[in-house]
């Protein structure tokens, strides 16, 4: 069996998501460069990660994603489903019609052991995947790696001074001692997703 990038990097952004939780929403900017996964992969991905009920967008200066539901509740077989992916080890896909329309002589085994992984992954939830020994440590060193949170903080502290716009629909940046003022893409709905944005990360902002 191998798994689809799909599958693969819909698991990773969403463990991303799990550890950072507590910390606020997640940019798809930050999982991008943290995970090693292209923005317009990420895009596609949370398009049906959110309309599966896993995410939840958040509006406005420091939005992003965030789980839809407790880790706890969330598994992995149904993060790899939601993205249109079966665990499955078998060529018929589970159809019986592998061999010239019907079963081949192996059918019965391929579907025993793809029924024992869909159990195996739908029996770890994100939150024991996050609590797995080695996790948390290989997460902060990626973090400290790209600088993570470290521009988090700096907008922040613009905020606090007044620096970003209380209208939620049009931040203003700032760029090397410069203010911008950009809204969001037309049907984006997420804020840090906007066109200004774009234009912010090849300066060093994330979206």
């Amino acid at each position: 069996m191998r798994l689809s990038t799909k599958g693969r990097y819909s698991v990773t952004a969403m463990l991303d998501l799990a550890i950072h939780d507590k910390a606020g929403p997640v940019t798809l900017a930050d999982i991008s460069q943290c995970q090693g996964i292209s923005l317009s992969y990420l895009e596609q991905l949370f398009a049906k990660l959110r309309k599966s009920g896993l995410v939840k967008g958040v509006r406005g200066p420091g939005g992003g994603y965030r789980l839809a539901r407790p880790a706890s509740e969330i598994s992995i077989a149904e993060i790899i489903c939601s993205v249109d992916e079966n665990v499955d080890v078998t060529h018929c896909k589970g159809e019986g019609n592998c061999k010239d329309g019907s079963k081949c002589l192996t059918h019965e085994l391929w579907t025993s052991l793809s029924n024992k992984l869909h159990t195996f992954l739908s029996g770890i939830t994100l939150a024991q995947f996050v609590e797995r020994p080695g996790i948390p440590e290989l997460s902060m060193q990626r973090d400290k790696k790209i600088g993570r949170f470290i521009l988090a903080k700096k907008q922040a502290a613009a905020i606090s001074k007044g620096l970003f716009s209380a209208d939620k629909e049009v931040p203003i940046k700032v760029v090397a001692g410069k203010r911008f003022s950009g809204t969001a893409m037309a049907g984006s709905g997420i804020a840090g997703e906007g066109l200004s944005d774009k234009a912010l990360s090849n300066k060093g902002f994330m979206r």
